[in-house]
């Protein structure tokens, strides 16, 4: 199949690996410190991806009128109008699915997962609780995540290409910030056009022979109130005037706090957690009124 993913695998020893970013902090990327006898390998792949263009419809809100907040005010239509940073959950939002089950469903241990997921977007564990339990489920080798990131291409959610793409027109920064794993975020943002350095999302750990050994827990995104700090970190770093957070879940609400997000926008397309929905300055189903509005 033409236009697959091909990664070179490296051994990493117990040695520092530092991440070249302005806007976090220096920290190992790869290996925790229960693992620094055991050799760690990453992947890396080229910027080449395919994807899968959702023909899904996004889900209708008729029908859902105890929800108040899904006519912005004229104080949220400017907020959004005139953001220069703007910060994207991945999974139910930028892509249809949530990655972490997508590859639990693979490896063979979907329902499990997916009822954890469930728990963790809605808020009721911790997020570092939840992944640490999911993880644990199926434990996902190196040449599994390898398989199926070459057989299952990323399915990107109607209309956000062209959302990102009207964004970066105005030259408004988009971010990738999730709780999922960099090794699935990275073709996605790649097909987005979203550098590296704007992501910000958790990292699979793999033992010398390509067994799953973790995940590394230094990533802010790997625990409760992690988007929240990447936010912050990004406003403060980039001094950014006006800052949106787009997603669907309770990890994605959080992100709106003193020094982070001034506006958080509520993407139920995909998924509707009523208890993020109702807390949301303003509730989407469709990235086209997102796309209409700029205009």
């Amino acid at each position: 199949m033409e236009g697959l993913v091909h990664y070179r695998i490296n051994p990493i020893h117990a040695t520092r690996r530092q991440y070249h970013s302005c806007l976090v902090p220096a920290f190992s990327l790869l290996l925790s410190k229960n693992f620094t006898k055991t050799p760690v390998l990453f992947m890396k792949g080229h910027r080449s991806f395919n994807s899968v263009v959702a023909s899904v419809q996004p889900l209708d809100a008729s029908g859902l009128g105890h929800f108040d907040n899904t006519l912005p005010s004229k104080v949220i239509l400017q907020l959004w109008r005139s953001a220069d940073a703007v910060c994207f959950d991945v999974d139910s939002t930028v892509c249809l699915d949530e990655g972490i089950d997508e590859l639990a469903e693979f490896c063979g241990a979907g329902k499990a997962v997916a009822d954890w997921t469930a728990r963790a977007m809605g808020g009721s564990v911790p997020f570092e609780e939840a992944l640490a339990a999911r993880l644990s489920l199926f434990k996902p080798s190196l040449p599994q995540v390898q398989e199926f990131l070459e057989t299952r291409p990323p399915k990107i959610s109607p209309g956000i290409n062209e959302l990102v793409k009207k964004l970066k027109a105005k030259n408004t920064n988009v971010y990738l910030i999730s709780g999922g794993f960099r090794q699935m975020i990275n073709p996605v943002a790649s097909i987005l056009g979203i550098p590296p350095e704007n992501i910000f999302a958790n990292q699979l750990l793999f033992g010398s022979s390509g067994e799953f050994v973790g995940f590394d827990v230094n990533e802010p995104t790997s625990r409760s109130g992690g988007k929240a700090t990447a936010v912050q970190k990004i406003r403060k770093v980039r001094g950014y005037k006006a800052l949106v957070m787009i997603g669907d879940g309770a990890t994605d609400l959080e992100a709106r706090k003193p020094g982070g997000a001034d506006l958080f926008i509520c993407y139920a397309g995909v998924q509707l957690r009523e208890a993020v929905a109702v807390k949301a300055d303003w509730l989407v189903f469709n990235f086209a009124d997102l796309i209409n509005s700029l205009e």
